[in-house]
């Protein structure tokens, strides 16, 4: 009996996970006459209110705009927290303890209390209203995080490739590139699917920083769609589904090297 306790916990575990799902998913095949779905499954699909949420909230360019961001954000985050990871892993620098603790202070700051003073300060140089003005915030608010992400990982490897690097005459640029850079594949996918993420769901800086509706990202347009259709729970439904459809595929899709560099950076 005790050796079946673990399994029967991830069978739990996934249950949890995967109901509210199955919930929604149900919910968003009933008649729109039904305001009280429940958790039963409808005797005739609506497969069309999938369209209808799609159509009617505009997901087409609201999708577009959130894969906009997502993607102009991971990439310059990725490169920024690697190449501060490595500086504070591996060079001696004087004030590096104290960078280092004060970037962790990042990790604290509420974004919510930076929302004000970003709008005004964007609103001077021209951004407000671009998608800029969520980008750039968004990748200064994702480095603490991904600084001592790429820093505990280059730390965690043996110092011997850095000692055999620098006695081929590779410079720190080279070491990087060539010897570590191979070794961080699953750290900067882990990251990355991360960074995807959370920019695909920020909500809070999109709505205030980017108020031109036809630049509005999925969740942003959901909440606009949630006031306009907020008594249909069969098209708010099909609504979310349509929204966190593109987080599931890409996670199905990147699962292995996701868990590979979870696990990465526990066991090391």
């Amino acid at each position: 009996m005790t050796k079946q306790l673990p399994r029967l916990a991830l069978i739990v575990a996934a249950a949890a996970v995967l109901f509210p799902f199955l919930a929604l998913f149900s919910a968003a095949l009933q008649p729109q006459s039904n305001l009280s779905p429940g958790l039963s499954w409808p005797s005739d699909p609506q497969w069309g209110n999938f369209a209808t949420a799609w159509s009617t909230a505009g997901f087409g360019s609201l999708l577009k705009s959130s894969a906009v961001i997502a993607l102009g954000v991971v990439p310059i985050a990725l490169v920024l927290a690697t190449l501060a990871g490595y500086g504070l892993a591996t060079m001696q620098l004087k004030a590096k303890g104290p960078l280092f603790a004060l970037l962790m202070l990042g990790l604290a700051l509420p974004y919510e209390a930076i929302v004000i003073p970003l709008y005004y300060d964007l609103d001077s140089v021209g951004l407000l209203n671009t998608y800029w003005a969520v980008i750039l915030p968004l990748v200064g608010l994702f480095m603490p995080f991904g600084v001592f992400w790429m820093r505990t990982h280059f730390e965690s490897l043996p110092k011997e490739l850095m000692e055999a690097a620098a006695v081929d005459g590779a410079n720190s640029w080279r070491t990087l590139t060539r010897v570590l850079l191979p070794t961080a594949v699953p750290a900067l996918t882990t990251l990355g699917l991360l960074y995807f993420m959370w920019a695909w769901n920020q909500f809070l800086l999109a709505l205030v920083l980017i108020q031109d509706p036809a630049m509005r990202t999925a969740p942003s347009g959901l909440g606009k769609f949630v006031q306009q259709y907020g008594k249909n729970i069969p098209l708010l439904s099909a609504g979310t589904l349509i929204v966190i459809a593109p987080i599931v595929l890409i996670y199905l899709f990147f699962q292995r090297h996701f868990i590979k560099g979870i696990l990465q950076g526990a066991v090391k």
